[in-house]
């Protein structure tokens, strides 16, 4: 009749009230008003009840042949969820980035072939997936993803419930089947990365209860030995008074590198010995690069690529600039604290949920070159300024580590599993 949690605890409640057949009942809605579900748990321990186990198999799914912050978020999931020991299974394009770091980290994968279009295929191998288990749970984490958890309940029949993952700041599309994709009866949660994201997707969900903000979280384990390796300064044979300003990123249009290059420009009228790193690769690489020739700034910004050692060369910049017109949290910037780098950035999407004005780093408005030129150009010749916002920064950071994302994305889990089994 009731999930495990929820009988184990009205079951401490009724021992706790044993003279009334209602007092249980009053005190155990009046603890879950005040300590949410999740207070169970510590609640059964006290009284030495046992919560009864929760099985579950996770059947996540991404799409994306490449590899970037969404996917990133993805591995630190499955390997943590792999710690507690998890049953779970990784439904991904063959041969993607994804697959390989799955199968190398020893988690199992179902691949699938990639189409450009809606993928049928991928949606009926989907419900065998799930027939194979007997608790499954899909987590859908990307659109296309979602798309395929939907042609799955609609085509062929697949019920088992499904947590989608949303992590891009722009409302929901307004089309019939998008419409239909996120109303579907069989999604139990949105997990929204940040509060932006939540407050930009709710007007288009019925029931809002299924919107849940869980945020992105970083491994600070990457980070232990930071230290300036002088790695790309040596590579780029960059002087050594340069001041080194970048960002990481994937050269995407909701990026803006173009603001980024505006940005350099003005910084450069005051502070010419400045050197601007683009750190990543993308689609948009050339028009950024004509962009930069047209600018007369082709000697003062570099494109490192893509690049796999962060921990070692994000330390060698002076400052971080995040220049990004959209941005569901930017956990680059966490890696920027990690790496007692100050940070300037723009308010876009979830960021000012992680960069506090003026304590853990500065912000400026999107578009706008000049106001983020005019915080650079401050950490530049304040280095009071620019300590203290480590400092801040690097305390912040303990509160978006990937455990707690983890922890938070699981007990979500089980909560979707009680209600549904």
């Amino acid at each position: 009749m009731f999930s495990p949690g929820l009988e184990a605890g009205f079951q401490v409640c009724k021992n706790l009230f044993p003279e009334s057949r209602f007092s249980g009942w009053i005190f155990w809605i009046r603890y879950c008003a005040e300590f949410g579900i999740f207070g169970i748990s510590a609640l059964c321990k006290s009284e030495g009840i046992e919560e009864k186990e929760i099985t579950m198999t996770i059947i996540h799914i991404s799409t994306k042949q490449s590899w970037r912050g969404g996917e990133q978020q993805i591995a630190y999931l499955i390997s943590e969820l792999k710690k507690e020991g998890v049953d779970q299974i990784v439904m991904t394009p063959n041969n993607s980035k994804l697959s390989v770091f799955c199968k190398d980290a020893g988690i199992q994968v179902c691949g699938f072939s990639k189409y450009s279009g809606i993928n049928i295929p991928a949606a009926i191998k989907l419900k065998k997936l799930c027939k194979s288990y007997e608790q499954p749970l899909i987590h859908a984490h990307d659109s296309h993803a979602h798309t395929t958890a939907f042609l799955s309940s609609i085509l062929a029949g697949n019920k088992t419930p499904q947590i989608i993952s949303r992590r891009v700041d722009f409302p929901v599309h307004k089309n019939l089947f998008s419409r239909k994709k996120y109303n579907s009866p069989h999604i139990k949660r949105i997990l929204c990365v940040s509060e932006k994201i939540k407050e930009v997707t709710s007007p288009s969900i019925r029931n809002t209860n299924v919107l849940k903000v869980v945020y992105s979280g970083i491994d600070l384990d990457r980070f232990k030995e930071c230290h300036d390796k002088k790695i790309l300064r040596n590579l780029f044979k960059i002087p050594e008074e340069n001041t080194i300003i970048g960002n990481v990123a994937a050269l995407a249009p909701h990026k803006d590198y173009f603001t980024f290059v505006d940005t350099a420009a003005e910084i450069l009228k005051k502070h010419p010995e400045t050197t601007f790193l683009i750190i990543g690769q993308g689609s948009e690489k050339q028009k950024i690069a004509e962009y930069i020739f047209e600018k007369g700034l082709q000697n003062a910004l570099i494109f490192t690529g893509f690049r796999t050692d962060i921990p070692d060369i994000l330390p060698e910049l002076d400052i971080y600039l995040m220049t990004s017109e959209t941005e569901g949290l930017g956990t680059s910037i966490l890696d920027a604290y990690a790496c007692e780098v100050p940070v300037v950035a723009t308010r876009a999407g979830g960021i000012p949920e992680i960069v506090t004005h003026e304590k853990t780093g500065l912000l400026a408005e999107v578009k706008n070159p000049v106001q983020l030129a005019n915080n650079v150009i401050r950490l530049i010749e304040d280095e009071t300024l620019k300590n203290n916002l480590v400092k801040e920064a690097k305390k912040e950071i303990l509160n978006f580590t990937r455990q707690q994302t983890a922890r938070k994305t699981m007990e979500e889990y089980k909560q979707v599993i009680s209600e549904t089994y």
